[in-house]
């Protein structure tokens, strides 16, 4: 039998601060919040890597048009 999969620290911490009903508006603006959140984590990491890595605008449109891959 499969043990079903353990909640991660995130998970907990929002059930535990959210242990009561939010109306549907309160919902999707804590989703904004996180996507956000995330969104800006993803940026500054990519920020981080262009730097240390001398890539621009150009390289990562290279990117999209299929050019420059391993």
């Amino acid at each position: 039998m499969v043990a079903p999969p353990k909640l991660t620290n995130l998970q907990i911490e929002l059930l535990q601060t959210f242990a009561y009903p939010l109306a549907d508006e309160q919902l999707t603006e804590i989703r904004q919040l996180l996507a956000q959140y995330f969104l800006n984590k993803a940026d500054a990491e990519m920020e981080k890597l262009c730097q240390e890595n001398g890539w621009n605008e150009d390289t990562i449109e290279s990117w999209a048009k299929g050019h420059g891959w391993c």
